[in-house]
């Protein structure tokens, strides 16, 4: 009698603990239960502890996860000059807390769904682009994306928070002649910028040539200023002295023949003056009153 007293309080708590495991139940944080009752949807679930009719008369059919997740889809199409790239996209999305039971009942395969609408947005936005274009606008083509799948998801309860364009891959024939396109640009700008500078170089010395031959004239036309007015105060000198002009006029020139001999024998020119004799001077000094002789003659005629 007592064993049966005994074996019937083990099977009354094993009838309860079993009640108790299958009536009470946990959902996470950042989570939804979808419960169905013998086939047919019941209710939903929030984070915490619940309590739900035992011996799966309450069946918790799916744990709807509320994270942001992902989905990275690759796809390949053309631009508008018709070069085939690979795009790499990065979908976040999330399941609204508002919509699980359209989340869970709408689709079967979500993810699939989703590839799906992004695919053929891309390909209905990027067309729209050259290549060159698509980097450039790569942020618009993603905002042609999210307008389009975020519009369609938000149907079936996805709420879709961003998508991101990753990378843009055209074939590898592409990129090289791309690379040999803009080699040949910078190379072109290159001997430009060196044709620029060999022109600057060339303008600069030319500038500085011709300030240094007007310095030069400069300076010779200062230099016979002084020596006319030196010339000048020593003619006054010789006159007032009694000497005849013809006799001033020999003794400046001869004066002006020996110092330019002194000079060039200074700076070590090797130069021979004709007349080189003794007389030299005495002919030059002759031949250069005659030619003054000759000019006064012509004046007065």
């Amino acid at each position: 009698m007592g064993e049966i007293i005994i074996g019937i309080i083990i099977f009354i708590a094993v009838f309860v603990l079993v009640i108790i495991f299958t009536t009470m139940y946990i959902v996470q944080q950042q989570t939804m239960a979808v419960i169905e009752r013998f086939g047919k949807f019941r209710r939903t679930s929030e984070a915490g502890l619940h309590i739900r009719l035992p011996f799966n008369i309450d069946r918790i059919v799916k744990r709807v996860p509320l994270r942001i997740q992902q989905n990275n889809i690759e796809i390949e199409t053309k631009t508008r000059d018709n070069v085939f790239v690979r795009l790499s996209l990065a979908v976040q999305f999330q399941v609204d807390s508002r919509k699980v039971v359209d989340a869970y009942y709408k689709l079967s395969a979500p993810i699939e769904q989703i590839r799906s609408y992004v695919e053929d947005a891309i390909r209905s936005s990027l067309p729209k682009y050259t290549l060159d274009e698509s980097y450039e606008k790569k942020d618009d083509i993603a905002r042609d994306v999210f307008d389009t799948v975020s519009t369609e998801m938000s149907e079936y309860g996805y709420i879709i928070i961003k998508t991101l364009i990753t990378s843009i891959e055209p074939a590898q024939e592409v990129k090289d002649s791309m690379n040999a396109i803009n080699a040949a640009q910078r190379q072109r700008q290159a001997a430009q910028e060196l044709a620029n500078a060999d022109k600057i170089k060339v303008v600069t010395a030319a500038e500085a040539e011709s300030e240094k031959s007007r310095l030069h004239g400069e300076g010779i036309a200062k230099q016979r200023t002084a020596i006319v007015d030196g010339l000048s105060e020593s003619f006054k000198e010789l006159i007032s002295s009694g000497l005849s002009e013809k006799d001033i006029m020999s003794i400046l020139l001869t004066e002006q023949y020996l110092d330019v001999v002194n000079t060039f024998a200074k700076n070590g020119n090797h130069a021979i003056f004709l007349p080189s004799g003794a007389n030299g001077a005495e002919d030059i000094r002759t031949q250069i009153l005659s030619a003054f002789e000759a000019n006064r003659k012509g004046e007065k005629e």
